[in-house]
């Protein structure tokens, strides 16, 4: 969409396009980890948050018709190479630490999409738009609840995975 940022308002919204392809392509990753996944706690869980993510979406959708924007969707090169590397990380995994291996990948996802909404929540104060704030505020929650909660879940799995060695 934008060559070049001129205002601070133009790579704002480059932002917020990066963060819908972002979630966009989260969708499709979680997917892709339910396939995957050992466990049928860890298949439901994967799922729960894929609809959650499916509501991210819906979010960022509402921010770009409050903010009278287009939506857009910006690439956004970070979630690409976490795509990449989790992809790589379970293709050479045995199925015995495939779970942890996805959840290690859901913790790195879940910091890189907290600081994404933390960072939108700045701007958006910044232009004086509460509105948009509060919408990014229900994500940014939701996101630190799922951290604490794979964070939580790998710890229980990664006590579990059989041969360790020193």
């Amino acid at each position: 969409m934008f060559e070049h940022f001129g205002t601070p308002d133009e790579a704002y919204e480059y932002k917020l396009g990066a963060a819908l392809t972002m979630e966009q392509k989260i969708v499709a990753m979680l997917g892709d980890n339910i396939e995957a996944a050992q466990a049928e706690e860890i298949r439901s869980a994967l799922a729960q948050h894929q609809q959650e993510t499916r509501g991210h979406i819906e979010i960022l959708e509402q921010a770009f018709t409050a903010l009278e924007w287009a939506i857009d969707t910006s690439p956004c090169p970070a979630i690409d190479g976490l795509q990449a590397e989790g992809k790589a990380m379970i293709k050479k995994s045995d199925d015995s630490i495939v779970d942890s291996i996805i959840l290690q990948g859901c913790v790195e996802v879940e910091h890189h999409e907290i600081g994404v909404y933390q960072n939108l929540i700045v701007g958006a104060r910044a232009m004086g738009r509460d509105d948009v704030v509060a919408l990014f505020e229900r994500n940014l929650e939701n996101e630190e609840q799922t951290l604490e909660l794979v964070l939580s879940t790998l710890e229980g799995v990664a006590a579990k995975t059989p041969e360790r060695t020193a």
